[in-house]
């Protein structure tokens, strides 16, 4: 009986596997690995106007339950916030600020790399 073929598997060519023991895994004489990843990225500026843009989104969501928050300022991709009001002792406040507010300035501002709640 034959068995299926799926659809990723060829019985006519050879996929190079990455992690193929086969593979001829050269350094160059100066001990650098080659390729893009030589020298760090800079860092990208956090898009100021996005970061208001997102507090002032995210603001009536903590204002109905009695909360708020302050931006205390920016260093390199790390926004500084506190949480205020009941948002300042509620005890699911770092839940709200990593799952909630991290998440939605990820998506929304260009540049954020951490958000914290100081």
């Amino acid at each position: 009986m034959n068995e299926p073929t799926l659809a990723h598997e060829s019985t006519d060519e050879r996929v190079d596997d990455p992690n193929d023991a086969d593979t001829n895994d050269t350094v160059p004489a100066n001990g650098s690995q080659g390729g893009p990843t030589d020298a760090p990225a800079a860092p990208e500026a956090v898009d100021m106007d996005a970061l208001l843009e997102t507090i002032e989104y995210i603001r009536p969501a903590l204002q109905a339950d009695g909360g708020d928050l302050v931006l205390l300022g920016v260093d390199g991709g790390t926004v500084n916030l506190q949480m205020v009001g009941a948002c300042g002792g509620c005890p699911m406040s770092m839940m709200t600020l990593k799952a909630g507010i991290e998440r939605i300035m990820f998506d929304r501002v260009a540049g954020v790399t951490e958000v914290n709640a100081i």
